[in-house]
């Protein structure tokens, strides 16, 4: 029986399209191994939103290319899309599959479509641009599933290779989204992450255009799966009435991630960021006042070209007045083919690194105020199925983005229950347990 291997780098978007490629292989009698030698076939799914993500996308190329002599090796992703020459430099015993044809990957490697090596295609920004998705519903292997609604971008930030490896942005027509949630609720998932590149552009390409918001509703009222939790959105994509639909009762997760990346307007401009410092802290107060215990998530990109102490500090300052749960702290990569690659003066890395410790401390600060702020009330969560590797125990992921780890219990696994917690230790694991309507 013949295996496969996927190495998959990056975002949950490549994560849900390496699952739905393997879905299709496995479909057709192969095996997916955890082993990532003597396997069939091998494919690569790359990274290339930073350097070191590119560089670790290549070591894995040459990794599984030496370990797996004789399989089958396909590259594909964001690295292969922008970078096949660097990719085709490392060998010849492998095929670049290009970004489009990622969904038809299976068929191509089982012969269903032509067998020969298919035509590598830059990315389209074109009016021509469609959204392709795989046919069938992604299950793969975690508690809660993703669909990717959305994918490609349009907005060129200063500093970003995105859009260079995935085109312009498109939107999976909205009976499609339907089709596949009722897929996944007829599994028994009783959350559905949507997520894309740039979800906040949803529908903006369709005929005729919709929104997110409409979306949502008609989720809302076809009700298809338990709840959905909405990836990453943009602050001035964020429309209050999508504020208004969430909540812990609702269909929609009081789960809001917004990407700031700068609190300073001069930085934000260099980004080429629309919206101000200004707009951001409006928007997040908003979902504070509406959901005073939502889960609210903020990327920052910290060492920007010419960020000065004083233009780090107004970012710090930002996220430090806010109602923030927690933070993502990224350094900035220089990326070629991006325009902030040649923004000079370049912040020195040592100045970079401890900015970023600055900010990932204050980000912990934030952690530990909302984890209290949420010490004994009854929230509603969904139990994984994996049991935790170092606990022992379940986690419960709650509806504002709290991990819980529960008594191992199987009947619990899968299961949309209420939990409540008093419990937390000081790397901020918190213990809790099933709510009864008592407390803790």
């Amino acid at each position: 029986m013949k295996t496969f291997y996927i190495k998959t780098l990056g975002c949950k978007v490549n994560q849900y399209e390496s699952d739905g490629i393997a879905a299709g292989l496995e479909q057709h009698g192969l095996v997916r191994s955890n082993k990532d030698k003597s396997n069939d076939v091998c494919i690569i799914n790359t990274c290339a939103v930073t350097s070191k993500a590119a560089m670790q996308s290549r070591q894995a190329v040459r990794k599984l290319a030496r370990d797996n002599p004789d399989a089958k090796i396909i590259v594909t992703g964001c690295h292969a899309q922008t970078d096949p020459d660097i990719i085709r430099q490392i060998g010849d015993s492998f095929e670049l599959v290009c970004h489009r044809d990622k969904t038809r990957l299976a068929d191509h490697i089982l012969g269903a479509v032509d067998p020969s090596p298919m035509s590598f295609k830059p990315v389209d920004h074109s009016a021509a641009n469609r959204f392709h998705s795989f046919e069938t519903p992604v299950f793969g292997s975690m508690t809660r599933a993703y669909l990717k609604i959305q994918d490609g971008c349009d907005a060129f930030c200063t500093y970003c290779i995105v859009p260079h490896a995935r085109g312009s942005s498109v939107s999976m027509p909205q009976h499609l989204v339907l089709n596949h949630l009722n897929a996944l609720g007829r599994a028994g998932f009783k959350e559905v992450i949507l997520t894309g590149i740039h979800a906040g552009r949803y529908g903006r390409d369709l005929t005729p255009p919709t929104t997110l918001l409409d979306l949502v509703k008609t989720i809302e009222e076809k009700r298809p799966v338990d709840r959905i939790r909405l990836s990453s959105i943009e602050p001035n994509e964020i429309d209050e009435r999508l504020v208004d639909l969430a909540g812990p009762d609702s269909l929609l997760c009081d789960h809001f991630h917004v990407p700031l990346q700068s609190g300073d307007d001069d930085v934000l401009k260099k980004m080429k960021r629309p919206y101000t410092a200004k707009l951001f802290k409006d928007i997040i107060c908003y979902i504070h006042e509406k959901h005073p215990f939502a889960g609210i998530g903020v990327d920052t990109l910290i060492g920007f070209p010419t960020e000065t102490d004083d233009q780090f500090e107004n970012t710090f300052s930002l996220i430090q007045q806010l109602p923030v749960s927690y933070l993502h702290v990224f350094p900035f990569s220089p990326r070629k083919g991006t325009p902030a690659f040649s923004f000079k003066p370049r912040v020195p890395d040592p100045v970079i690194t401890e900015r970023c410790q600055r900010m990932r401390e204050l980000g912990k600060q934030k952690q530990m105020a909302f984890i209290k702020a949420n010490q004994g009330r009854p929230l509603k969560a969904v139990v994984q199925n994996q049991t935790n590797v170092r606990t022992g125990r379940l986690t419960a992921v709650t509806s504002n983005y709290l991990n819980i780890y529960l008594k191992k219990d199987s009947t619990l696994k899968g299961k949309l229950v209420d939990v409540v917690f008093d419990r937390w230790d000081s790397n901020l694991n918190i213990s809790g347990e099933i709510y009864h309507g008592k407390g803790i």
